[in-house]
């Protein structure tokens, strides 16, 4: 096996029915961009019924109908937030844990000690989430996974990453294998994705083979590290 081979993205999901939520972080091919996205499925009316939206340079998820919400406490969240030299990326309101955590001197993962995955039993589904540091015209980054230790969520395993940007080199963590009942949760370490210099590319290939009747909403972003101009696409089945 090549422990080294990267991935097209789109044949690591085209023919997945449910790889639930996903982060995908990484430096473009020409090594100008640091390269961010966020995508979001769902089986359920509750789940489905969700748009990306930003609102200044954070974007939330929020209720494309508010009269059909059952459930918001793990359906709306802050999804990106930007720090001062950095930037938050997760699947839920540990979005904010890590923020508030940043700013009064902890580590990522330090942060995240004091979350762990979420109370849905039987998914158990895990926290993932992803922060870059940017520094001199460059960056590195982190991910993390926080997951249940067995079936009945009695302990929390959690897991750091920590990457150095290499162009045309991402990785990519989601939260499940695939669909079941229960949703089996993501296994090993990030995987290895190409990055391309495109955003348009990049945002195309994610949105086409995501599984078409649970997809829900995809936000992609790319920095320039040079000017730190930012350039986003946002793509919401529901609009």
């Amino acid at each position: 096996m090549n422990v080294y081979k990267i991935h097209d993205i789109g044949e690591l999901i085209k023919d997945n029915p449910y790889v639930g939520r996903g982060i995908v972080i990484g430096k473009s091919e020409n090594g100008k961009s640091a390269v961010s996205a966020y995508f979001i499925m769902g089986r359920s009316n509750n789940s489905r019924n969700r748009v990306f939206v930003k609102h200044g340079t954070d974007l939330f998820t929020e209720p494309y109908d508010s009269s059909k919400v059952e459930d918001p406490s793990l359906i709306i969240y802050a999804a990106v937030r930007e720090t001062e030299g950095g930037l938050i990326v997760t699947n839920g309101d540990q979005t904010d844990t890590v923020y508030e955590g940043l700013a009064g001197g902890l580590t990522f993962s330090d942060s995240l000690k004091s979350r762990e995955f979420e109370p849905d039993a039987p998914n158990l589904t895990p926290r993932i989430s992803g922060y870059i540091t940017f520094a001199k015209s460059d960056f590195s980054y982190e991910m993390s996974i926080l997951k249940s230790a067995d079936p009945l969520g009695t302990a929390c395993n959690r897991y750091t990453f920590s990457y150095p940007s290499l162009a045309g080199l991402g990785h990519f963590i989601h939260t499940y294998v695939t669909d079941g009942n229960p949703i089996p949760t993501f296994l090993g370490e990030p995987e290895r994705v190409a990055i391309p210099d495109s955003i348009d590319s990049f945002t195309e290939t994610l949105w086409t083979n995501l599984n078409a009747d649970n997809k829900i909403s995809l936000y992609v972003r790319y920095t320039d590290l040079e000017s730190g101009e930012i350039t986003e696409r946002i793509i919401n089945k529901n609009s």
